[in-house]
């Protein structure tokens, strides 16, 4: 008789292996806020190859976080003993050459649409290919996969996502650490575009200190929206 937790780990590694990610979403994660991806998930019903299962949902990916070496050190490392804090006094000494990111997501399965159709996957493949292609989200992901442990298959579709997000994190969050800069950006954009968020624009200007610094932007936008 299989140990059950062998069990589980044969469930999980063959649902890695057997998922195959056909569409990833045209667009990266967001580096300054969260992000929602739009998947359809296509399976086979067990004993019945001439049916397909069609999962819809949205996977809601989580703003990344820095995380600073040496915590990464002292939190990865707990319980090696003294052997491994020659890694982590590695980390200390590269922590300006080093950025640690941490990523987070959830299935919302409470908009999922479940349902049966009697075609080959084939098909189904073809047609919902067809049906992306015209509703045009950038946002939307395809995978095929396994019955169960199916969410597995999802697990490794925001492994895949994030793994093409992190290299544009890395570089946005080295050059805007703590966001501000994105913020103030994303102001000055609103206000170019509607002149009520102006004020908004001035008031967070003075809230982060940071007025004297853009104050020639600012008047240059207040006099361009007169």
């Amino acid at each position: 008789m299989m140990n059950p937790e062998k069990s589980s780990s044969f469930d999980f590694w063959y649902a890695v292996n057997n998922t195959e990610v056909l569409r990833h979403p045209a667009t990266l994660l967001e580096t300054f806020g969260n992000t929602m991806v739009n998947y359809h998930l296509l399976t086979e019903p067990m004993d019945d190859t001439d049916k397909v299962r069609i999962r819809e949902g949205r996977i809601e990916a989580y703003k990344p976080q820095i995380i600073t070496p040496s915590s990464f050190g002292e939190t990865a490392l707990e319980g090696f003993g003294e052997e491994a804090e020659h890694y982590a006094e590695w980390l200390r000494d590269h922590e300006a050459d080093l950025m640690i990111l941490k990523y987070g997501f959830s299935i919302k399965k409470q908009v999922i649409n479940d349902h049966i159709v009697s075609e080959n996957m084939p098909m189904v493949i073809d047609r919902l290919k067809t049906h992306l292609d015209k509703q045009d989200d950038p946002l939307s992901a395809l995978v095929v996969g396994v019955e169960e442990p199916w969410e597995v298959c999802l697990l490794k579709l925001m492994v895949e996502v994030v793994q093409r997000s992190a290299p544009k994190h890395v570089t946005d969050l080295r050059n805007d650490p703590d966001g501000r800069r994105h913020e103030i950006e994303r102001a000055f954009l609103e206000a170019s575009r509607d002149a009520a968020c102006i004020p908004e624009l001035s008031q967070k200007l003075h809230d982060l200190g940071l007025f004297e610094q853009f104050e020639d932007r600012f008047f240059s936008l207040l006099r361009a929206r007169r």
